[in-house]
């Protein structure tokens, strides 16, 4: 498997992002919206969007580590975020957490800021796609 993130000099300089991932061969993983659930189903961190970040994207390794993935096999995360200026507010926080878990991998990504989520405690969900090698 190889995996070559592509930024286009065309294309403003990205950080802490690639404008897009190249993957030859592998398997892809698709792992659905990770909240701040734990095992449980209670969120952790309620009202706190930096805290809830951080075990949404724990709840991302979690589910690689089931399959023998880890973060670095991750080309794609999806984020969807219910107040985007807290998120910015708490750049610095979120980013320390991003680091915790993936170092300085860093896939193709999205911000969403939407107006709910699915549970109403819910502050970010992350979504992500991986491809794992053969």
């Amino acid at each position: 498997m190889h995996t070559r993130f592509v930024n286009p000099p065309t294309l403003r300089t990205p950080r802490g992002y690639a404008h897009a991932a190249l993957v030859q061969g592998g398997r892809t993983y698709h792992i659905s919206g990770q909240t701040a659930h734990d095992a449980e189903g209670k969120v952790v961190g309620p009202g706190d969007l930096a805290a809830q970040f951080r075990y949404a994207i724990e709840n991302i390794r979690r589910t690689l580590d089931a399959v023998g993935g880890t973060p670095q096999h991750v080309v794609k995360l999806t984020i969807y975020v219910r107040d985007r200026d807290d998120y910015l507010a708490k750049l610095r926080e979120i980013g320390s957490a991003y680091r915790s878990v993936f170092g300085d991998h860093y896939p193709a990504m999205t911000l969403v800021g939407v107006t709910a989520l699915w549970d109403d405690d819910a502050l970010v969900e992350i979504e992500a796609t991986a491809v794992l090698p053969d």
